[in-house]
């Protein structure tokens, strides 16, 4: 009962974490999804530094921890510009480039389950490569990868609790304000444990509402 008069008289503070936790991943997934794309097409292509270059990106971005990286972006903001960048800001880019490593690697695998034997048809109907990227292979990767993003989305709020090291006003930041404001330390923890799984569960399941629907119609 204590957890939930907790909630209910500090909701302006969970309310406002909620709101910016599903903005932040919304926008960086939105980032991430672009620039994972051209990551994607840049790892594909047949010139070797492209490749090469991409493929550094994805590992050292997938093989380091997001708090580093958003550490990196909002404290190196003052060592190269000699300015302090908004904690919001630096997290969305951190993120965002964080996510764009994840999400070429699911356009890629998308991409390449695609049966090469439309490639062969395109050419034969005159098609270039990149024609056929666009018009055939795409549209139908796009398809097959959307639960993936789905399921992205679902990872970048459970991930996005760190944004509140550099004080972004996200869900784990508010739990720290009703800690400093009630003198308790594990009641608001669970409030924000049951709002994250909350959020979560409910999108892993219209994902999968989604995805069974997108099987239906093949």
């Amino acid at each position: 009962m204590k957890v939930l008069e907790l909630f209910v008289e500090y909701k302006h503070y969970y309310i406002t974490g909620i709101k910016i936790t599903i903005l932040l991943s919304f926008l960086s997934l939105i980032a991430g999804v672009l620039l994972g794309t051209l990551l994607c097409l840049l790892k594909m292509s047949k010139i070797k530094l492209l490749s090469t270059v991409s493929t550094i990106y994805i590992e050292v971005v997938r093989g380091t921890p997001m708090m580093v990286q958003i550490a990196l972006v909002y404290f190196g903001s003052y060592v190269i510009m000699g300015m302090s960048m908004d904690g919001f800001f630096a997290a969305l880019i951190a993120v965002s480039l964080n996510s764009a490593a994840y999400v070429a690697e699911i356009i890629r695998s998308g991409i390449q389950s695609i049966d090469k034997g439309q490639w062969e048809a395109s050419r034969s109907l005159g098609l270039s490569n990149k024609e056929t990227m666009r018009y055939i292979i795409l549209p139908q990767a796009i398809k097959n990868i959307l639960p993936a993003l789905g399921n992205e989305f679902v990872t970048l709020i459970k991930e996005t609790a760190v944004a509140s090291t550099i004080g972004v006003a996200d869900l784990m930041y508010a739990s720290k304000i009703v800690q400093s404001n009630s003198y308790q330390a594990f009641n608001p923890l669970i409030v924000v444990a049951v709002i994250y799984f909350m959020l979560t569960f409910t999108l892993s399941q219209l994902i999968g509402v989604f995805e069974r629907r997108l099987s239906h119609s093949d």
